[in-house]
C-alpha cells in the first residue's frame, strides 16, 4: 500500500511539472480529490485504541479480538463469575482459564464465554481450585498464569504469553470466526483443551470429532439468557492424535453423559505453530460451516489480522480528531471503538438467524425486496437523507443505556446500521410479540425498565432516516405502550406507577412518560409525511388517516406529562407514592427500591421531553439553575441500599450510571450554557483515563463511551427523538465527521485549551451562529461550526436556547393523605399540586365525576373507607382518578420486633404484621417487613389473656430478589412476656428453586390455650445455595402478617 501511494504521488508530481499553469490548477484539484481521501484511509487510527481501558475497576470491558459489531468476541477468560467479572476478564487477575468466543462489553451481568480453548505444554497438570460459584459447577479447573507485561491488544488482535511466558497465544477474528495462533516451546505433553462446560449453567452439549483436524458441536446454556444456543465448527492446522472419524476423542463426561471437554494432545518442537479456526452460529452446525467457508477459507493469520485492522480503521475514520493531547486522542478513539463492539451480527452468512419465537428465520432476497418496497411506499419523507435497506439481524441491545447517546451517535455516523437495528426491532416484535427491552442472543431478558426501542425508532424517524417500515414500527411502539405489565396497567389507570404496583415506581413513571412522548413524536412524523403527500396529490390534508394519528398524538402527548403526578412541590423532587400519598420519610440521597439504580437526586432531572415544564415546576430558570448547582455541589454521601452502579459522583450527580448523563446539558435550557461547559469539561478530564481503571463505571455496551465521543466533539443529544443537539465544550481543536453521504461536518475550536473551555462566539459556515444547539439536518448537509473559545464564561454567546416543552393542558392527580390504619377515626386531607384546580371525591366506592362532592375541607373517617378523587384544571382538563384505602383495625394488639428489619422494608412499622394489610407478590409494595441473613423474631402483645387455637404467618418468596420462604416457623406463648413455651413448630413445604414469585400463609391449628403474648420465630436456610446467582450471600425473609385465631 505504501509503495502504491508513493508511486501515485511521484506520477502526480511528474504530471504537474509537464503541464501549463491552468492545467496544473485543474490537475491539482483532481489529484487532491483523489489522493487526499485515499491518504485519509491509510491513517492508522487503531494505534490510538487501548482495549485495556475499562478492564479494571468497574468498567467490565474485555481486551480480546473482535470485528466491528461482530458475532465473535474472542477474548481471554480470567474470572469465573461475580459482578466485576461480567466480561470474563478483569485486569486485577493473574490467571487465564482459556479463550472463549462470546463476551459482553461493560454489562452488569455475566454471560457468554462460550467454546473455551486453552493451549498447554504440560498435559493440563496445573489446576486452580475454584472459589464458590453461582454459575457453573467446578472443582479443579485447568488454568495458566500470565503477566500483563506479556499482553498486547489492539482492535482485532490480542496476544499473551502463558505457561511461564513459554507459550504465545495470538487471537484475531472475522465477523463470525475466531482465529487462534499458538506458538509452542518444545514439549511432549503439549495440547489444546476444548471446554463446553465453562462458566454458564450448561443445559446440553455435543462434541463430535469429524477427523484428526476438525471438531463440531454445540453448547446450550442458561445464564442471563435463559436458553442460549451456540453451534461451532473448529478446524486445526495440524492433526491431533487419538481421534477417529465421527467418534469422541479423549475427554470428560458429566453425570448425564454429556461431553464436557476434550483434550487434543500434541508433541511440539521449539517454535511450532498450531492454528485453530472456530466458526460459530446461533442456528446450526451447518450455519457454522458456511460461516467458516465464507469468511476464513485459508490459514493466513497475519492476513486476517491485517484485514481486521483495516476494517477497524474504516469504522474509526468516520470521525477524525486533531489538536488534542495523546491521552485525549487515545481516550477518544478507544471510546469510539467501544461504541462499535455491540450490538452484534446475529445471522449467518446465508441470512438465517434464530428468532424470538425460537424458530429459524432468514433474511433473504425476498425480504430485502419487501424492505425496499416498504421504504418506497411508507416513508414518503421530504428529508434529503439517502435511503438504505437492512441486510443484517442484530443482537445485544442494552437499550436502557444506549438510547441516550450511542444510538443518536449511530444516526450521524452509521445510518445503515441504524436501519438494521430498527428492522431487527420490527422482526423481534413480529416474532416475539413485542419490541426489545434488553435483548440478548435472541432472547428478551427484561433486565431494565421502560421500552426504549421506541426512542431509537422515534429518533430515526424524526431525522428522516429511511429503510424501515414506519407504519409497522409505529404499530410495534403503540403495542409496547398498551401492555399491562411492569406497572403499565396502573400507569395508564391513574397516571403514575404506584409503589404498590411495582418496584422502581418513580423511575418507571418518568421513563414511561418519555416513551409516550416518543410515540407522540412518531405520530407527528407520520402526520407530517401524510399531509405532505396529500398536498402533493392535491388531496385534503386531514384525511381519516391523519385524523386517527392526531387522536393518537393527543393521547400520548397527554400521557407524556404523567411525570407531574409524582412531583412534590414542597421539596421540588420526584417522590414515590403509596396509597395516593407521597411515601415518608423521604431523603433525596437515599437509594431505594423506588428508583432504578439511583435516588431522587439523580432522577428528578429526567424529563428530557419537557424540560420547560420541569423548569416551571422548580420555580423558574434561576431556581432551576440553583437546583442543578445543588445537585453537583451537595454532599456525595448516599444512604439506603448499596448500589454498585452509582459511581463517578460529583455531589449527587453520578456519571458512572446512565440516568445522569444528560443532566450537565440542562443548564442550556435555563440560558446558562457556561455552566454546561464547565461541568462537561470536568467530566471529560476526570472520569475518562488511559488506564485499565479509566472508566468511572460500567461501559454498558457503548453508552459510557458514546457520551465521551459526542461530548468531546462538542455536542450531545439531551432529548433523543428531537432533531437537535445541545452544544457543550469541545476537547479538540478540530473534529471532522466523515458522513455516509460523502459530506463532512467539522467542529473547529482552534484556541481551545484546558483554560479556554467557554464558548465566546460561534459561526456556522462563516456566518454568526446564535443557537446553543445544532440541528441534525445541518450536520448531515455538511459544514463547519467554528467555536471561539475563551477562559471567561459568556452566557450571552447565544441568543436562542434549547427548549423542550409540551404545550397542552394537563390536570395533575390529587394527593390523598391520612393514617392508613387507624383504631378509632382518622382525618383525610386531599390536596392538589396545580394551583387553580378543583377536586371532586367520593367515599362510597363510586368513581368521582364533576358532579361529585367538591372537596373543601378535611374528611373525618371512622370506618374502613376507600376515598377516590380527581382534579379538574382551570382549563377544564380532568385528571385520572386516584384512590386511597383507610382501614379500621380489628384489634388493639402491639408488636415488639426483636430482629432488626431493613429500613427499606418496614411494612409501615412494628405493628405492620398485625394491621390486617396484606402484601402482594411485589416485594417493594410497602406491606412487607424484611430481614436478611438472620431469623425473624417478634412478640405480639394481645393486651389481655386471649384464647388462641391457630397460629401462622404470611410469607413471600421471590427467588430472583433473594427472598425465600422460611424453612422453619416456631410459635411460643407466654403470660408474662418473658417466659415462653413452644406451642407450634413446623416446616413449610415449598420448593426453594421455583422461579415464580409466591405469597403463602402457613398456619397450624393447636390445642386451644389462653395466653397474652405470642412469639414468632421464622428461620431461613443459611447461605444462598450455589445454584443461585447470589451464591454465598444472605437470604431474606419477608413477612406481612402474623395470623392468630
Amino acid at each position: 500500500m505504501r509503495y502504491f501511494f508513493s508511486t501515485v504521488f511521484r506520477l502526480c508530481g511528474l504530471l504537474l511539472k509537464r503541464t501549463r499553469p491552468l492545467t496544473q490548477a485543474v490537475l491539482t484539484c483532481l489529484i487532491a480529490a483523489f489522493c487526499l481521501p485515499l491518504a485519509a484511509q491509510t491513517r492508522d487510527l487503531t494505534r490510538w485504541v487501548n482495549p485495556f481501558i475499562g478492564t479494571g475497576a468497574h468498567g467490565h470491558t474485555f481486551p480480546g479480538a473482535t470485528s466491528p459489531f461482530g458475532m465473535v468476541q474472542l477474548s481471554p477468560d480470567t474470572r469465573i463469575d461475580n459482578w466485576d467479572g461480567s466480561s470474563g476478564y478483569h485486569y486485577s487477575d493473574d490467571i487465564i482459564y482459556g479463550f472463549s468466543h462470546l463476551h459482553l462489553s461493560g454489562t452488569g451481568i455475566p454471560d457468554g464465554a462460550d467454546i473455551l480453548l486453552l493451549p498447554t505444554i504440560d498435559n493440563l497438570k496445573r489446576f486452580t481450585t475454584s472459589p464458590p460459584l453461582s454459575i457453573g459447577s467446578y472443582g479443579r479447573i485447568p488454568a495458566s498464569d500470565f503477566s500483563h507485561s506479556d499482553e498486547k491488544a489492539e482492535p482485532g488482535y490480542y496476544s499473551v504469553k502463558i505457561d511461564n511466558s513459554k507459550l504465545l497465544v495470538e487471537l484475531t477474528a472475522t465477523t463470525r470466526v475466531g482465529f487462534h495462533r499458538y506458538t509452542f516451546p518444545r514439549s511432549e505433553d503439549a495440547g489444546i483443551n476444548l471446554n463446553l462446560m465453562w462458566r454458564d449453567k450448561t443445559l446440553a452439549t455435543k462434541l463430535t470429532v469429524i477427523n484428526d483436524s476438525r471438531i463440531e458441536g454445540y453448547r446450550r446454556s442458561s445464564s442471563w439468557a435463559k436458553d442460549q444456543m451456540v453451534y461451532f465448527v473448529a478446524e486445526f492446522s495440524r492433526p491431533f492424535s487419538g481421534a477417529g472419524d465421527g467418534r469422541v476423542a479423549q475427554g470428560t463426561m458429566d453425570e448425564e453423559g454429556q461431553q464436557e471437554d476434550i483434550f487434543l494432545p500434541y508433541t511440539t518442537k521449539e517454535g511450532d505453530q498450531i492454528l485453530v479456526k472456530v466458526a460459530i452460529s446461533h442456528v446450526s452446525i451447518e450455519g457454522a460451516r458456511k460461516n467458516l467457508e465464507a469468511e476464513l477459507p485459508h490459514w493466513n493469520f497475519d492476513k486476517v489480522r491485517a484485514e481486521a485492522k483495516e476494517e477497524w480503521n474504516k469504522e474509526l475514520s468516520k470521525i477524525e480528531v486533531s489538536g488534542g493531547t495523546d491521552e485525549q486522542t487515545t481516550n477518544f478513539y478507544t471510546a469510539l471503538y467501544h461504541t462499535m463492539i455491540h450490538p452484534n451480527v446475529f445471522n449467518d452468512v446465508d441470512g438465517r438467524y434464530r428468532g424470538h419465537d425460537g424458530k429459524v428465520h432468514s433474511i433473504g432476497q425476498a425480504e430485502s425486496s419487501k424492505l425496499k418496497a416498504d421504504s418506497r411506499n411508507s416513508n414518503k419523507n421530504t428529508s434529503q437523507q439517502p435511503s438504505v435497506v437492512s441486510s443484517q439481524q442484530y443482537t445485544v441491545f442494552s437499550l436502557w443505556d444506549t438510547f441516550r447517546a450511542a444510538h443518536p451517535l449511530y444516526t450521524i455516523i452509521d445510518e445503515k446500521r441504524t436501519v438494521d437495528f430498527i428492522n431487527t426491532f420490527i422482526r423481534i416484535y413480529e416474532q416475539g410479540g413485542r419490541l426489545p427491552v434488553w435483548e440478548l442472543w435472541g432472547e428478551e431478558t427484561d433486565t431494565m425498565i421502560g421500552y426504549h426501542a421506541v426512542s431509537v425508532i422515534a429518533d430515526a424517524m424524526a431525522k428522516g432516516i429511511q429503510g424501515f417500515d414506519y407504519e409497522k414500527a409505529y404499530e410495534a411502539a403503540k403495542h409496547s405502550a398498551e401492555l399491562d405489565h411492569f406497572g403499565l396497567a396502573g400507569y395508564k389507570k391513574r397516571g403514575y406507577v404506584s409503589s404498590e404496583d411495582e418496584n422502581e415506581s418513580v423511575s418507571k413513571t418518568l421513563e414511561y412518560a418519555y416513551n409516550d412522548w416518543c410515540i407522540a413524536s412518531m405520530a407527528e412524523t407520520l402526520i407530517r409525511l401524510r399531509q405532505n403527500e396529500n398536498r402533493t396529490k392535491r388531496l385534503p390534508e386531514n384525511d381519516d388517516y391523519v385524523k386517527e394519528k392526531i387522536a393518537d398524538y393527543k393521547k400520548y402527548i397527554r400521557r407524556a406529562r404523567n411525570f407531574e403526578n409524582l412531583f412534590d412541590p414542597s421539596t421540588k423532587f420526584f417522590r414515590p407514592k403509596r396509597n395516593a400519598d407521597f411515601v415518608s420519610p423521604f431523603a433525596p440521597n437515599e437509594v431505594t427500591f423506588h428508583f432504578t439504580e439511583g435516588n431522587s437526586w439523580q432522577y428528578s432531572f429526567f424529563v428530557p421531553h419537557d424540560v420547560s415544564r420541569l423548569i416551571d415546576l422548580m420555580g423558574g430558570r434561576q431556581q432551576f439553575i440553583d437546583k442543578l448547582d445543588e445537585l453537583f455541589e451537595t454532599d456525595q454521601k448516599l444512604t439506603g441500599r448499596f448500589q454498585p452502579d452509582i459511581t463517578g459522583l460529583i455531589g449527587q450527580y453520578a456519571h458512572g450510571n446512565e440516568p445522569s448523563h444528560h443532566i450537565p446539558y440542562l443548564y442550556n435550557f435555563a440560558h446558562a450554557p457556561s455552566k454546561t461547559q464547565v461541568r462537561v469539561r470536568y467530566i471529560l478530564d476526570n472520569f475518562y483515563k488511559n488506564t485499565p481503571e479509566g472508566l468511572i463505571g460500567n461501559e454498558d455496551a457503548g453508552q459510557m463511551s458514546a457520551w465521551y465521543v459526542l461530548s468531546a466533539s462538542g455536542f450531545y443529544p439531551t432529548t433523543p427523538g428531537q432533531t437537535w443537539y445541545d452544544l457543550g465544550t469541545p476537547l479538540f481543536k478540530e473534529v471532522k465527521f466523515n458522513l455516509e453521504n460523502d459530506k463532512t461536518f467539522v467542529i473547529k475550536a482552534p484556541n481551545v485549551s484546558p483554560q479556554n473551555i467557554y464558548i465566546n462566539k460561534a459561526t456556522w459556515n462563516g456566518r454568526k451562529h446564535f443557537d446553543s444547539y445544532i440541528r441534525h439536518e445541518d450536520i448531515m448537509r455538511g459544514g463547519i461550526l467554528e467555536l471561539d473559545m475563551t477562559d471567561t464564561p459568556n452566557d450571552k454567546a447565544f441568543i436562542q436556547f434549547s427548549r423542550m416543552g409540551i404545550y397542552t393542558e394537563y390536570a395533575v392527580v390529587p394527593v390523598i393523605a391520612g393514617e392508613r390504619v387507624f383504631a378509632d377515626k382518622t382525618t383525610v386531607k386531599i390536596t392538589e399540586t396545580l394551583p387553580g384546580s378543583k377536586i371532586f371525591f367520593t367515599t362510597d366506592g363510586s368513581v368521582p365525576t364533576k358532579d361529585s362532592t367538591p372537596y373543601s375541607q378535611p374528611i373525618e373517617v371512622s370506618k374502613t373507607t376507600t376515598v377516590k378523587a380527581m382534579t379538574v384544571s382551570s382549563q377544564g382538563d380532568i385528571s385520572p382518578v386516584t384512590e386511597a384505602n383507610f382501614l379500621k383495625r380489628e384489634n388493639d394488639w402491639t408488636v415488639n420486633v426483636i430482629s432488626e428489619y431493613s429500613t427499606q422494608y418496614t411494612g409501615g412499622g412494628d405493628n405492620a404484621i398485625v394491621d390486617g394489610i396484606r402484601g402482594t407478590i411485589n416485594f417493594s409494595s410497602g406491606e412487607w417487613q424484611g430481614v436478611q441473613g438472620k431469623p425473624y423474631e417478634a412478640i405480639i402483645d394481645l393486651q389481655r389473656e386471649t384464647t388462641v387455637a391457630e397460629v401462622g404467618g404470611g410469607f413471600l418468596q421471590s427467588v430472583g430478589s433473594w427472598i425465600w420462604m422460611p424453612q422453619r416457623v416456631e410459635f411460643a406463648s407466654s403470660n408474662d412476656g418473658e417466659n415462653f413455651d413452644v406451642i407450634a413448630d413446623f416446616e413449610p413445604k415449598f420448593s426453594l428453586q421455583t422461579p415464580d414469585k409466591a405469597v403463602r400463609d402457613f398456619t397450624q391449628k393447636i390445642t386451644p390455650i389462653k395466653t397474652r403474648y405470642i412469639r414468632i420465630r421464622a428461620f431461613n436456610f443459611g447461605k444462598i445455595p450455589q445454584w443461585h446467582l447470589g451464591a454465598g450471600g444472605d437470604p431474606w425473609i419477608f413477612i406481612d402478617e402474623v395470623i392468630i385465631k
